[in-house]
């Protein structure tokens, strides 16, 4: 900038692992792996719940919102990591990186308030069968599921827009794959206090409350399976909350674990966990639905036999 000592940010450098050369290629090929099976098992469930009549329910509603969330999600910064993979200069422009930010921000804030309306939407199943259909129906499931579109593009809309005001003085080398949050807001020549504390009350409000809120709904759904006389129906109710629960488990899980661990010595061990960490979540989604529902397994074998008739 002309008359001052910053330097407008045009691109930013993504290191990635530019040290390690022949990881990367082995790198390149794990998630080119995992992101085609993320495209083909989210895009084959979202399919799967449009042609068979049986699976037109809230939990599936549902489930393609997370399925869309886990495509867009990666999408938005898989692609240019394969390609910076395989590339000497590693670079994304201004532009790009803010995008990128901001999708990755705004999917996984609402896939959190997601997997809180799907653990709504047991509690209900479980707990107040007799009046199911009545609670949700099709247009509080579409109020629901718009709320968590609308709650992760504010979130991210609001984080972004703070970390794109901050003076980088030129800075514009990020360590890690790709432009995520708390890297750029590392380049920042300025002070961001004010970041760290938007942040703060945005991880309160779209991680804790949501664990809280699918906490206290479990409590109640195990209370109600207790309570029933046949095995066979705690045994039905289990199920039909088992696939949601993993992957509760495995969303949350990694990120408490992603934040709360020690800081490894080598800072590529971060990155290559965060790597893995938000790639495979979304990877395992579709297989832990498609293996624990029995309603996916008889979709698909019907599928399957009307194709060859």
């Amino acid at each position: 900038m002309k008359g001052t000592n910053q330097t407008i940010v045009m691109e930013f450098i993504l290191l990635g692992l530019s040290k390690h050369h022949s990881v990367e290629f082995i790198l390149f090929v794990l998630c080119l792996g995992i992101y085609l099976v993320i495209l083909l098992g989210n895009s084959f469930l979202i399919v799967l719940s449009i042609l068979d009549s049986n699976l037109h329910t809230p939990m599936y509603f549902f489930l393609s919102n997370l399925s869309f969330m886990d495509i867009f999600g990666t999408s938005s910064f898989v692609p240019l990591m394969l390609v910076n993979f395989l590339s000497v200069r590693k670079t994304v422009s201004f532009p790009g990186c803010a995008l990128q930010m901001y999708l990755t921000l705004a999917l996984g804030t609402s896939e959190s308030v997601l997997l809180t309306m799907m653990a709504y939407d047991r509690y209900v199943a479980i707990c107040n069968p007799l009046r199911y259909t009545i609670i949700m129906n099709t247009r509080v499931c579409v109020q629901l599921a718009a709320l968590s579109w609308i709650v992760g593009s504010i979130n991210s809309l609001v984080q972004t827009t703070l970390a794109l005001r901050l003076s980088f003085c030129g800075n514009n080398i990020i360590d890690h794959f790709f432009c995520e949050i708390l890297a750029v807001l590392k380049l920042a020549c300025v002070d961001i206090s004010l970041n760290a504390f938007v942040m703060m009350v945005a991880l309160v409000l779209v991680t804790l409350t949501p664990v809280l809120l699918i906490f206290i709904s479990y409590v109640f759904i195990l209370a109600t399976i207790l309570r029933l006389n046949s095995a066979e129906g705690r045994k039905k109710a289990f199920s039909t909350c088992s696939a949601h629960l993993a992957v509760v488990i495995i969303f949350f899980g990694t990120i408490t674990f992603m934040y709360s661990k020690p800081k490894a010595k080598d800072p590529d061990s971060d990155k290559l966990i965060a790597l893995f960490y938000g790639a495979v979540t979304s990877m395992l989604n579709p297989i832990i639905y498609s293996l624990r529902n029995k309603e996916v397994k008889a979709a698909v074998k019907k599928v399957i036999d009307s194709s060859r008739t």
